[in-house]
């Protein structure tokens, strides 16, 4: 009797060790795949994150959306020589030379007429519905040339050359095409260092509506440019980025997160990396309204020659003052005041140092001619000038400058 139940409770503790084993080894199967199930939704997760597009990148996408269909390139052709290469024998009047007879041809070119063909490209964008396109002085320069505007649905059309700015370095030109999407212009004055912009415009010529974006890389810069005659051009105040700007993204906006055009693109210093610069649009603003509205650039005008006073100049000079306008002489003793002027009716002279332009002051941050350009054609505004150590005020009317 206690063998059997020895025996019987040897069973029972075997069947327990073994249920409980059994039990236990689903279970922690059932565990690993619970555990894993939640690794893995965890991951999935994870994943959505990292491929999903984030709220930076949607705005850059969106704007670049938004504003793709008002860039356009800017093509500009000419009637050039079509030269024909032929061959002439110059020993084809002799019959026979004798045992030294031989063919012999010269080639020679000649003109067989002229054909059109593009010499040039760059960009552009339109600012008013019923046609109106803002592009680089330098792009349209070329008063010989003919000009088309090819959009970005590939539609081309021939365009006229309204106003050309030779001082800002920027052109209007005009399309017959109204229902037009238009860029926004924005306020280049508020714009911040490290702040986020994008670059639209066709690239090298050939590479249209190129997208390229970075950051604004400086304020206020002043660079010497060369046209496309060799002429050296001073831009003054203009901005500084690090988004790409190629040959052919000239005359091409350069927009903030808003989707509003800051800076029209300019100019790249070659053999550096990504260093671009770009006209600011409170220059532009108000002479484009006036173009429109009357077909010429008239620009509000003080009628003086002056250097931005820094430190270096403070020291070169003796002066008590390390900003403001100074002005002087030309190179070629052109007078500082221009005679008839709006400083010449004033009582401005050479030697006064404008150290406030209506409230503003003058400084590497904050250029005269920036600060003119944002006014019109006879408003009245107060200068603070500095003359032999004396401050004192004047009220100016500002006179008219025409382009050619």
């Amino acid at each position: 009797m206690e063998k059997e139940t020895r025996k019987l409770l040897t069973v029972f503790l075997i069947i327990g060790i073994t249920g409980s084993f059994v039990f236990g080894f689903l279970g922690g199967i059932f565990s690993l795949n619970y555990l894993n199930k939640e690794l893995f939704s965890e991951k999935e997760n994870q994943t959505e994150v990292v491929l999903g597009k984030s709220d930076y990148e949607e705005r850059v996408i969106q704007v670049i959306q938004e504003s793709d269909d008002s860039v356009v390139s800017v093509i500009a052709t000419k009637d050039l020589p079509v030269i024909e290469e032929y061959y002439i024998d110059p020993f084809e009047e002799f019959d026979y030379l004798g045992p030294f007879d031989f063919y012999f041809q010269i080639p020679q070119y000649r003109q067989k007429g002229t054909e059109p063909q593009e010499v040039s490209s760059g960009s552009g964008f339109i600012i008013d519905s019923h046609g109106y396109i803002i592009t680089n002085r330098h792009v349209v320069e070329d008063t010989a040339a003919s000009y088309t505007v090819l959009m970005n649905d590939g539609k081309k059309y021939p365009a006229e050359v309204i106003a050309r700015d030779t001082i800002e370095d920027f052109a209007i030109l005009k399309i017959e095409k109204t229902g037009l999407k238009s860029l926004p212009l924005g306020d280049s004055s508020k714009i911040l260092l490290g702040q986020t912009v994008i670059a639209i415009g066709n690239a090298l010529g050939e590479f249209q509506n190129t997208v390229s974006h970075g950051v604004i890389s400086g304020l206020s810069r002043s660079i010497q440019v060369n046209d496309s005659y060799g002429q050296g051009i001073m831009l003054n105040d203009v901005i500084q980025t690090d988004a790409a700007i190629n040959k052919g993204n000239s005359g091409g906006p350069l927009l903030n997160l808003n989707g509003e055009v800051i800076g029209v693109n300019t100019a790249m210093v070659s053999g550096a990396q990504n260093i671009g610069f770009a006209v600011p649009i409170n220059k532009i603003k108000n002479v484009a309204e006036q173009v429109i509205e009357t077909g010429e650039i008239k620009i509000p005008y003080l009628g003086i020659r002056y250097v931005l006073i820094n430190s270096a100049i403070q020291e070169e000079r003796s002066l008590s003052v390390n900003y403001g306008a100074l002005l002087l002489k030309g190179e070629n003793d052109e007078p500082a005041v221009e005679e008839g002027s709006a400083a010449w009716q004033a009582g401005l002279q050479e030697g006064d140092i404008i150290l406030e332009f209506d409230n503003q002051k003058i400084d590497q941050n904050n250029h005269l001619a920036t600060l003119i350009r944002q006014y019109n054609i006879g408003d009245t505004i107060v200068l603070k000038i500095l003359r032999d150590d004396q401050t004192f005020t004047k009220e100016v009317v500002l006179g008219e400058h025409l382009m050619d």
